[in-house]
């Protein structure tokens, strides 16, 4: 049957696939399917998956292709090529593990509500968190320490990049850095006084002692190296004349899964794994704030102890420590510009009226 379809209806066919893992089985199942892909078209299929699958890929490339020779704010284009889908596939599966988190971060309190995202609402949530990662990558850097964060020069190329999307599309940025940060002060770096209610809850009939709480001590646990846990994440994927290979992703570290920063033991106490009190806790999550959506994806994952966050962060360099995120402060200077108030734009995100998923109405 397929021997006799015109190569344009093929094609077409290829063109109607929903992921890249699709094309390459449809690649896979016949010589002449095999022999129109790997034709002249291949880079255009495998775009038109992509897009489908993780786009928006302007923003993909406007991430990927950012770099300190250029404004980030300034649209930059890249030829279709092997690499950069590549590229694509390694940042937009980053995105695709963050559709399935958002649910559960976002709706958390209001859990009877809990749904799962649509196709549009997960289209939204990846353009946010390109986005968002466009910003860390340019301005959450060792070219922008505490000291430039408020000289109007920096300023004002912070805010240029963000004039670049609407107050709706800034909402959602903004909806997708709250769910961020909900795992980063929760997850990554419990307060002292989390530590200790989710231990309660896990074993209430266990009473450790506390009194390590402002220790920093490290733990005796084996933890992993983080050299390897600065190395990628997911496997890289590699397209050759047939097909990409290793498009599952793999842990880049063996974490024994059944390591609990709650674990109480003679070998470890669960009060070291607090970040402090209410205050000191606040800074530090302004600080961790600075981390993009695949390094605070990559914790989540693969750091269950706070000597692992230490370590990674302290692999980042001195600019890191107390030197704050600054996308708030830019979207409340942006906000300000447009006449608006930044207040008002976080409370209808709370309440579902702006933000990537918004309440249904009855």
């Amino acid at each position: 049957m397929l021997d006799i379809l015109a190569t344009e209806l093929l094609l077409q066919i290829f063109q109607s696939c929903n992921s890249i893992a699709d094309v390459l089985n449809l690649s896979l199942t016949c010589r002449r399917l095999h022999g129109i892909f790997s034709g002249s078209q291949k880079l255009t299929i495998l775009a038109n998956a992509a897009e489908i699958e993780y786009g928006p890929l302007e923003d993909i490339i406007q991430l990927i292709t950012q770099n300190s020779s250029q404004p980030a704010h300034i649209h930059r284009d890249a030829p279709l090529s092997l690499s950069l889908i590549q590229q694509v596939v390694e940042v937009g599966r980053v995105a695709k593990k963050w559709e399935e988190i958002y649910p559960i971060k976002k709706w958390k309190v209001d859990f009877e509500n809990r749904r799962m995202l649509d196709a549009h609402e997960r289209l939204l949530l990846r353009r946010a968190a390109y986005r968002h990662w466009l910003y860390s990558r340019a301005f959450h850097c060792q070219l922008f320490p505490r000291t430039s964060r408020t000289q109007p020069s920096a300023v004002h190329e912070r805010a240029q990049l963000l004039h670049n999307w609407s107050t709706s599309e800034l909402a959602e940025i903004e909806d997708f850095r709250l769910v961020m940060r909900e795992v980063v002060q929760n997850q990554i770096c419990p307060s002292n006084e989390t530590i200790q209610r989710k231990f309660k809850k896990r074993y209430p009939e266990s009473t450790p002692s506390f009194h390590n709480f402002h220790l920093n001590h490290p733990s005796p646990t084996p933890s992993t190296p983080f050299s390897i846990l600065n190395s990628q994440a997911y496997a890289s994927s590699s397209i050759d004349n047939h097909h990409f290979r290793n498009l599952t992703p793999r842990n880049s570290s063996a974490v024994n899964k059944y390591a609990t920063k709650f674990r109480s033991d003679l070998y470890h106490e669960p009060g070291t794994e607090g970040w402090g009190d209410q205050i000191h806790h606040y800074y530090v999550v302004e600080d961790m704030m600075k981390l993009d959506p695949s390094q605070v994806l990559l914790l989540r994952e693969h750091a269950p102890f706070k000597e692992q966050v230490e370590s990674y962060v302290h692999s980042l360099g001195d600019w890191f420590e107390n030197n704050g995120e600054t996308f708030g402060q830019t979207l409340e200077w942006v906000m300000s510009e447009r006449g608006g108030d930044y207040m008002d734009l976080h409370f209808a995100i709370v309440d579902g009226e702006a933000g990537i998923a918004k309440m249904e109405e009855s």
